[in-house]
């Protein structure tokens, strides 16, 4: 949603309102504070409502709020590069290494804030945890999403959202669509490499694109190719380091994302309901990309 209510300035009044102020800030405004007006700063720090007494309760609720905020950026670059490359212009794969990169940024800022968590024990987070009820980070929307670009996919996960109408909408629309690495694929086989036709189609509704994406020697095959390729114009090599940049970054949070379990709340069942480690180390085994990784076995 674009914002409305802010006016613009050019660098010339920018200018002549330092020149005004003789260098200070300006202290007056007709209306509500500029900053505020973009940010909504005030509205944003309106929304700690803590469940407990408990001081450490507000790091915690700020956190996970914060986390929520990188989840959505990482899904909107991984989109954003996605669509680039699905309209193929002759520089679709260096525009798409941009919102990559940030992604990957992105990704680093959202492993950062686990450290934000590293003072809490088990005693600690004991102290407001039954309150919480049945609340998990596991039921997370945007976090769904965000896997869903990557191209993780698991249909049952979005169960939990049929009382939200538009929330689950949302999601089982991008279960249905293809992920970015079905799109760089596609990609792939328009450069000319030889990928089968089922592997190809990313139209909604061609196939089934509701489950991982199952690794294809043929894939494999291309990226080692690729890799083989060494000169400066190889763009797509250039995509595959971003893509794996995306990948690791991402691996790290769901390590970091363990081991803060492990730190709070050791081997307990989760909140959500599951068995808290064993769920989070199964899904570490489902590798982002996989063809990305694997080719390299064969160079």
């Amino acid at each position: 949603m674009r914002t409305t209510n802010l006016r613009p300035v050019t660098e010339r009044e920018r200018a002549e309102r330092a020149a005004v102020n003789d260098g200070e800030p300006t202290l007056e405004f007709g209306g509500r504070v500029p900053y505020d007006a973009y940010v909504r700063a005030s509205t944003l720090h309106s929304l700690q409502r803590t469940v407990s007494d408990d001081p450490g309760e507000r790091s915690f609720l700020v956190i996970s709020q914060v986390m929520e905020l990188y989840f959505g950026m990482v899904q909107f670059e991984l989109r954003e590069a996605q669509r680039l490359l699905r309209e193929d212009r002759d520089d679709a794969v260096w525009g798409a290494l941009a919102p990559l990169r940030r992604a990957a940024l992105d990704l680093e800022g959202l492993n950062a804030s686990w450290r934000a968590l590293r003072w809490m024990t088990p005693a600690d987070f004991n102290r407001f945890r039954d309150l919480l009820g049945e609340g998990s980070g596991f039921q997370s929307a945007m976090y769904r999403r965000m896997e869903f670009a990557l191209g993780l996919k698991m249909a049952s996960l979005i169960r939990p959202f049929r009382q939200q109408p538009s929330v689950y909408g949302e999601l089982a629309a991008e279960l249905r669509a293809p992920s970015l690495w079905d799109e760089v694929i596609a990609l792939l086989a328009r450069r000319g490499y030889p990928i089968p036709d089922a592997a190809v189609d990313c139209e909604v509704g061609a196939r089934d694109f509701t489950s991982d994406h199952e690794p294809d020697p043929a894939v494999e095959a291309a990226w080692a190719e690729i890799y083989r390729d060494t000169g400066p114009d190889n763009h797509l090599r250039l995509l595959g380091e971003a893509l794996g940049e995306v990948a690791e970054t991402f691996g790290d949070w769901r390590y970091q994302h363990l081991k803060a379990v492990q730190r709070a709340m050791g081997a307990k069942v989760g909140s959500g309901g599951t068995d808290g480690l064993g769920w989070l180390r199964r899904a570490m085994d489902r590798v982002v990309f996989p063809e990305l990784w694997s080719a390299r076995t064969l160079m």
